[in-house]
């Protein structure tokens, strides 16, 4: 059966290839809802064909999902297969030959420092919790983390002496990246609190929820949304725009792309690049706006 295969696959990404559990949930989404158009349109295992899947691309765009999110499901079905086709719990490999919809690639946004500013006013640091959010703040900025990394930092990670923090990124890779000096004291500030013994319950973890337990992803971009709609900017920012911003900070302030790369944690360069397209734009913006006769 289909099921089978999937956990059978599933369980590979994780025990085999270390995937995380971003990567497993978003998999298991994505068979589930090829599980359902199948179930509806009651195709056996033995009859998923080129056509078969073509019908299930259709299905998704009826339903007015994405390009970016049929691609992603395309993508996985695709992995499956050929997992499935390798280890010959198939005699074929259906998507082989299935073409991925083309996609206009998203230039990011970045802040200009006025709308850093801006956001990173709107935390009450006079409470213990503004204190956590504003740290944060400075954290993703001085350091372009993701937001699971973020989440999943221990006090163990962050070495004060030597400015560094060693981060678990996708795939569970490890990297070690920069930390600036101002955003270090804003950490220990935090981490030395003295509402913090009264709230914490995991000793690990460095940012909290209000049950002292380690502060969620979802909990991260729930008061981020909060933050953006009171300081006007939601709408045209996400968390992860902060991200994009200091990447563009730095190939703005003459870091070279491999760097840059490394910083980020992005497995190829060519992800990477887009950040020159922006910087791009950006002067072209600045000199429309700023020459006399533009």
């Amino acid at each position: 059966m289909l099921a089978e295969i999937c956990d059978r696959f599933l369980e590979y990404l994780n025990v085999i290839k270390n995937a995380s559990e971003h990567t497993l949930r978003n998999y298991a989404i994505d068979f589930n809802a090829f599980h359902t158009y199948l179930d509806k349109e009651k195709i056996p295992l033995p009859a998923i064909d080129r056509k078969a899947l073509r019908g299930f691309l259709a299905d998704l765009s009826m339903q007015k999902l994405s390009k970016r999110t049929i691609a992603r499901r395309l993508s996985s079905l695709r992995s499956l297969f050929k997992f499935a086709y390798s280890q010959k719990l198939l005699s074929h490999n259906p998507a082989e030959e299935i073409e991925n919809p083309k996609l206009e690639k998203k230039i990011p946004t970045p802040l200009d420092y006025k709308q850093v500013e801006r956001l990173f006013n709107q935390p009450d640091t006079g409470t213990f919790f503004g204190f956590r959010d504003r740290t944060i703040m400075e954290l993703f900025y001085s350091s372009g983390l993701r937001i699971s990394e973020l989440a999943a930092l221990n006090r163990s990670d962050v070495d004060f002496k030597t400015l560094l923090i060693k981060l678990k990124g996708k795939g569970k890779k490890e990297r070690i990246i920069p930390l600036t000096a101002t955003a270090a004291k804003w950490i220990e500030n935090y981490l030395t609190h003295n509402e913090r013994p009264f709230v914490q319950v995991d000793a690990d973890a460095i940012f909290l929820n209000k049950h002292g337990t380690r502060l969620t992803t979802r909990s991260i971009d729930r008061n981020f949304d909060r933050y953006l709609t009171e300081s006007g900017l939601a709408g045209v920012i996400t968390p992860h725009t902060i991200r994009h911003t200091i990447a563009t900070h730095w190939l703005e302030n003459g870091m070279d792309l491999k760097t840059i790369q490394v910083l980020l944690g992005h497995s190829s360069l060519a992800t990477t690049t887009i950040y020159t397209q922006v910087s791009t734009n950006l002067k072209k913006k600045v000199y429309d706006q700023t020459h006399p006769r533009a």
